[in-house]
């Protein structure tokens, strides 16, 4: 992958406690290396400011918030990425702010990129319907029940949306949301709100 692909574009990692780490960092790696500026966002508590990872099965790392949801905006990023980890969605959809910000990314044509559990958060978002995506096996059934066309692949493109199954796909997944991403950034704006229609 070309270094500067992503010409300093602003990407907002969403998550909270319980997030799988490596879900987290290996993307956020990529991300950086390919020239973006991530942001991580998280519903911490002001006393902390820090979230803390779920490395296979224990706690893992704390790692700073960059900006608190409450005062995160989507207009001043330019993609998301949602990492996933049972605990870390199952705790985001019942946020209704964290819900709302990941509504506004699909309203307004950005690119999204989630990945393991991290698609949970699109059923609440009301996201998936109409689309072709993956993620964790036990969410199949959720998200076909949520209109979506859950298919067991590696990476899967749809749109502006890229998705994953599990840690072992991350190196697909990267390569597949960076090329989205620098995709969406070159297109012309006409063509990215062509995206915004919903899906009947």
């Amino acid at each position: 992958m070309a270094k500067n692909v992503l010409n300093g574009k602003k990407i907002a990692i969403l998550v909270t406690d319980g997030f799988e780490q490596i879900e987290l960092v290996k993307p956020r790696k990529a991300l950086d290396k390919a020239g973006g500026q991530t942001v991580l966002i998280a519903p911490a508590a002001p006393i902390s400011q820090s979230v803390r990872g779920w490395k296979e099965t224990k706690w893992g790392s704390k790692f700073n918030v960059d900006v608190p949801l409450d005062q995160a905006s989507v207009h001043d990023y330019d993609a998301l990425v949602l990492p996933g980890g049972v605990m870390n969605p199952d705790k985001l959809r019942l946020n209704a702010g964290a819900i709302e910000f990941v509504r506004h990314f699909f309203e307004t044509g950005k690119p999204v990129a989630a990945i393991c559990h991290g698609p949970q958060l699109l059923i609440e978002a009301d996201a998936v319907r109409g689309r072709r995506l993956t993620s964790w096996p036990s969410l199949k059934t959720d998200l076909t029940n949520a209109g979506a066309q859950w298919v067991d692949e590696m990476v899967v493109v749809d749109g502006n949306l890229v998705t994953s199954r599990k840690p072992d796909d991350i190196p697909a997944f990267n390569e597949a949301m960076i090329n989205e991403f620098a995709m969406a950034f070159a297109r012309p704006r006409d063509e990215k709100q062509e995206e915004v229609a919903p899906v009947l």
